[in-house]
Formats: structure tokens, C-alpha cells, sequence
């Protein structure tokens, strides 16, 4: 496989092609007046917007970016941020059975997105803090 691709319903592609053009850090490599497509080669993510009148009932829990090391985490915490995004951080959390350092950015529709480095297994699912 190449790409794993995930597409996204949003009801406003500007604010959503800044937002997602901060958080993967490049622009979309194609654009049209309900349509943008982001292509990222690490991790291999084809990204679509689509643009719909109206946004509800997320049928998405989250969507999420594993990272190899606990530095990558604060080097894209402290990234975000300075683009103006609030990062609700989770360090140290057990979740889905895992210890991790963690953050969480939401897009213009509510969608979040969590950037998390896996620390060590857990036979527990997750403590109080996990927002998944």
C-alpha cells in the first residue's frame, strides 16, 4: 500500500485548508471551489476536504498521528501552537492499553486529531484524562 486515505466532510474548505494546511505542514496539492487533497509521504496519507452544506453526527471517534519518540511529540506540540492552535496535552496517560505522551488539536468541525508516542503496554484501557 501506498497511501491510506481518509476523507473528511467539512462546511468551510478555507478555514479548513489553513487548518489542515498547519497541522501536516504542507499545502493541499490540489484545490477547487469544494475539493482540496493534501498528499503526505510520512506517514503515506492521501487527505481529502469535501465540502457539505451542513456537518453532524461525527461518526469518527478521532483520527490520530503516531510518532517514534517523545521529542517528536513536544517538537509538533510546540509547532501547532505557534500557529495558534490550543493543544490539550495528556503526558504519561494510559489509553487503549498503552502508556503515552499525548496531544489534541480540533479542526473548524469538531474533528480531533491526536498526535501520541507510545511508551510501554497497559493491561489497562485507560485512565480518567483519555479523551478517546
Amino acid at each position: 500500500m501506498k497511501y491510506v486515505h481518509v476523507g473528511v466532510n467539512v462546511t468551510n474548505l478555507n478555514e479548513s485548508v489553513e487548518f489542515y494546511s498547519k497541522v501536516f505542514g504542507v499545502s493541499p496539492v490540489k484545490s477547487k471551489f469544494n475539493y482540496a487533497k493534501f498528499l503526505l509521504d510520512q506517514p503515506g496519507l492521501n487527505f481529502t476536504l469535501n465540502v457539505k452544506d451542513e456537518v453532524g453526527g461525527n461518526q469518527i471517534n478521532h483520527f490520530g498521528f503516531q510518532v517514534e519518540t517523545a521529542e517528536e511529540i513536544l517538537l509538533h506540540k510546540k509547532r501547532l501552537e505557534k500557529e495558534g492552535f490550543f493543544a490539550r496535552k495528556e503526558m504519561n496517560t494510559t489509553c487503549c492499553y498503552a502508556v503515552q505522551d499525548k496531544f489534541w488539536v480540533t479542526d473548524p468541525d469538531g474533528n480531533e486529531w491526536e498526535f501520541f508516542y507510545t511508551k510501554a503496554d497497559s493491561e489497562i484501557e485507560r485512565n480518567t484524562c483519555c479523551a478517546s
